[in-house]
């Protein structure tokens, strides 16, 4: 099954609109989507393919993009996103100014365990890793900094999901549920069942839904005004973990974040991203 950290979330992939429907600026965009963590480096061959332009479109809206900074060109041809994106990443209220706010608690967690550790937002459908700190001898996981994964299927999603507008769960409940192991909640009842458990409990525990070894224990993380505005989570060996040995610590650290969002000159973090 394709890693769904190298695709694109729904309606947003390259060429989503019919070429002879596209702006201009629908253009340039369909060129930076045409990157993914699949696909970091590509010919202008396969830039023009996967934006779905002609060759000529691309050749140009290229050259305008590396000008600007926003792509890169290597010694072999190849072009990657340039530095002037990750310049403006980085103004990301819900991204950089979150990441640093969290930075010390998730440290904190991590030599408390050893484990990984990650922080992840909500957008759209999709879970998105903002920061995560892993040891040598931790399970091996398949998330990565900027990866996108489904809401239903790990802790931090869960977590982002329990707490997401009805309109949120029921589309993503009339979605089919992609199960990565047969323990992946792909069934819309058990799914709502497990999120009144974690508005319940105030936390998730994933166990083995994206590899058979790995668990996952997560927590909410609220912002000033009180709604959740990311999920923090650990992530162990599944062999012999009883999660509530694990619990105590992963909430700690959630709510130490959610202290520091809300003390005076805490970093402002934006709007949501809506109910949709």
């Amino acid at each position: 099954m394709p890693d769904p950290a190298g695709q694109q979330p729904q309606g947003r992939g390259p060429g989503a609109a019919p070429p002879h429907s596209r702006s201009a600026a629908d253009r340039l965009l369909a060129v930076l989507g045409a990157f993914d963590h699949a696909n970091p480096a590509l010919s202008l061959t396969g830039i023009a393919r996967r934006a779905r332009l002609t060759p000529a479109t691309a050749h140009r809206l290229v050259g305008v993009l590396t000008a600007w900074g926003a792509l890169e060109r290597d010694e072999r041809g190849s072009y990657h996103i340039g530095l002037r994106v990750w310049e403006l990443a980085a103004l990301a209220p819900r991204g950089h100014a979150l990441r640093e706010a969290a930075l010390p608690f998730l440290e904190d967690l991590y030599e408390a365990t050893h484990e990984n550790v990650h922080l992840a937002v909500r957008d759209g459908l999709d879970t998105v890793y903002i920061e995560r700190i892993s040891g040598r001898s931790a399970v091996g996981v398949r998330s990565r900094v900027g990866a996108r994964w489904p809401l239903h299927a790990t802790g931090v999603g869960l977590v982002l999901l329990a707490h997401s507008s009805p309109a949120v769960q029921d589309e993503v409940c009339a979605r089919p549920l992609v199960a990565f192991t047969p323990h992946t909640l792909s069934d819309p009842v058990r799914l709502r069942r497990t999120l009144a458990d974690v508005r319940r409990t105030g936390c998730a525990v994933s166990d083995r839904q994206i590899t058979e070894d790995a668990l996952s224990v997560a927590a909410p993380v609220r912002g000033p005004r009180g709604d959740v505005v990311a999920a923090v989570s650990l992530v162990v060996h599944a062999a012999g973990t009883q999660p509530p040995m694990l619990i105590p610590a992963v909430r700690l650290a959630a709510r130490g974040i959610s202290r520091a969002l809300g003390r005076p000159g805490a970093p402002p973090l934006g709007e949501g991203p809506g109910p949709g």
